[in-house]
């Protein structure tokens, strides 16, 4: 057996989330199934992480152990063939033995879009926002996330991690045309919720309800109910997720 990564991309939209849930349709349940059918053995998958219902992917990543002689270019291209169309796999990489898709990630980029204009087709994919947002004042708020470790505050309750540090090491709102913005954070892990939170409770910042003290106020509390609200999930994306250069053959 040779391990691959396999990188690929999602709609969320008809998924609750990416790993397998007893009762629900999940991305990890249907690239399973799929590779089962093409290789008539059940191949387990380990992904980069976890991402919550209806939360996209731009490109995520996920280990397997495949069968030695294993054509990876026809797997991907058969892959494409029987995937939803919701999902869909953009390249197979060997890498060296025991490589982890989740441990051996140096660091992992979410992206999270807003829109300041009523659009029938922007809403499937991004926030609609108030035209009178206080970008700057949210971008002062957004640094404040890299003097931090603790991110408690904006932790979904009653998870099962070890610790709520993270290291954030980007976190700012760019302008991409006269209506849409995008917040960009990257950081060495994530919590579940994380980002949906700090973009809750960033968008009280540029709603003038937040003052830049009180938002560092949140994260020194520790407490989840100190925040905003979770921002929707179809406006996340997963956008990267990087590893060393040395994890691939």
């Amino acid at each position: 057996m040779q391990r691959y990564f396999i990188i690929f991309s999602y709609d969320g939209a008809a998924y609750h989330g990416w790993q397998i849930q007893p009762n629900a349709p999940t991305v990890q349940q249907k690239l399973e199934e799929a590779l089962a059918t093409l290789l008539r053995v059940d191949i387990p998958l380990v992904g980069a992480g976890r991402t919550d219902s209806g939360v996209n992917a731009a490109r995520m990543v996920a280990h397997a152990d495949l069968p030695d002689g294993c054509d990876v270019a026809q797997l991907k291209y058969k892959l494409n063939r029987i995937l939803p169309f919701d999902i869909a796999v953009s390249d197979i990489r060997a890498v060296r033995s025991g490589a982890h898709a989740r441990f051996d990630a140096i660091s992992r980029r979410y992206s999270y879009y807003v829109t300041t204009l009523k659009s029938p087709f922007a809403r499937r994919y991004s926030c609609r926002v108030p035209a009178d947002l206080d970008f700057e004042a949210m971008n002062r708020a957004a640094s404040t996330l890299m003097e931090y470790t603790d991110f408690t505050s904006f932790s979904k309750l009653h998870t099962d991690v070890k610790t709520n540090n993270c290291k954030v090491v980007y976190a700012e709102w760019r302008r991409l045309n006269d209506s849409c913005w995008v917040f960009e954070i990257e950081a060495d892990r994530f919590l579940r919720n994380m980002v949906r939170a700090i973009v809750g409770t960033l968008l009280l910042v540029g709603r003038h309800k937040m003052t830049i003290d009180e938002f560092r106020s949140v994260i020194e509390k520790r407490e989840r109910c100190a925040a905003g609200d979770s921002a929707v999930a179809e406006a996340l994306f997963l956008s990267n997720v990087v590893y060393p250069n040395d994890i691939y053959l």
